[in-house]
């Protein structure tokens, strides 16, 4: 699955985490380079389940 069509402005959070409200909504509620901070600041906004990952750099290779 390619991470531009999962987020709105995707330029704007490459090398980021990202929470979301769900998988089908675009729409980035918060971001940064920790990730936990990131789950617990989507959680503090009202997000029960947040969605969250990482926007990997334009050209990085991710070996799962």
């Amino acid at each position: 699955m390619n991470c531009l069509i999962l987020v709105n402005n995707p330029e704007k959070y490459s090398g980021k985490y990202v929470a979301k409200k769900s998988f089908k909504n675009k729409n980035v509620v918060c971001s940064g380079k920790n990730l936990t901070k990131v789950y617990e600041s989507a959680k503090r906004k009202g997000i029960k389940d947040p969605v969250v990952f990482f926007v990997p750099l334009k050209g990085m290779v991710q070996v799962y």
